[in-house]
């Protein structure tokens, strides 16, 4: 059976270090999305620009094209994606595709992305996730909501446990 798993969540939340910590335990492929954007689109967050919807559509259209694959070729895996809107989300939704919402207080990103190294996305970043942000419904695909103030693993280990 064929799972795929989105970890998200704003900048900060630990969406690769939990999805990371998911794909190990379930011996599955982890990607993350922040791979499948263009050279333009970085720049743009490094710069700490928000991006538009029209900016994050051929994105979506990437990763939902790779979750399709993935599908077709019955390969489980977890993918690491802010999916920040509703929309977003019915974009990558499809039956198999369960999604892990990684809720962290705002103090807390502040200084996960003050410490930072290395990675585009700063505290500048942040300001326009969190606007950005429709936390999931009831109705979604939403196998877990975690706060992720909580130790990686643990989350890890509370998310494969939903899946079951």
């Amino acid at each position: 059976m064929v799972v795929i798993v989105v970890v998200m969540g704003v900048s900060g939340s630990g969406k690769t270090t939990v999805g990371r910590a998911v794909a190990r335990r379930l011996n599955v492929t982890f990607l993350d999305a922040d791979e499948f954007h263009s050279p333009r689109n970085v720049e743009r967050m490094r710069r700490g620009e928000a991006l538009t919807d029209e900016d994050r559509a051929p994105w979506l259209h990437a990763l939902r094209a790779r979750l399709d694959e993935a599908d077709r070729m019955g390969e489980s895996v977890v993918l690491a994606c802010s999916a920040l809107k509703h929309a977003y989300r019915e974009q990558l939704h499809a039956p198999s595709v369960r999604f892990a919402f990684l809720r962290v207080p705002e103090a807390l990103l502040r200084e996960r992305l003050a410490s930072r190294r290395g990675h585009f996305a700063g505290p500048s970043f942040l300001a326009g996730q969190l606007a950005t942000l429709e936390e999931p419904s009831e109705q979604e695909a939403i196998v877990v909501r975690v706060e992720a103030s909580d130790d990686p693993d643990a989350l890890a280990e509370r998310i494969v446990e939903a899946l079951r």
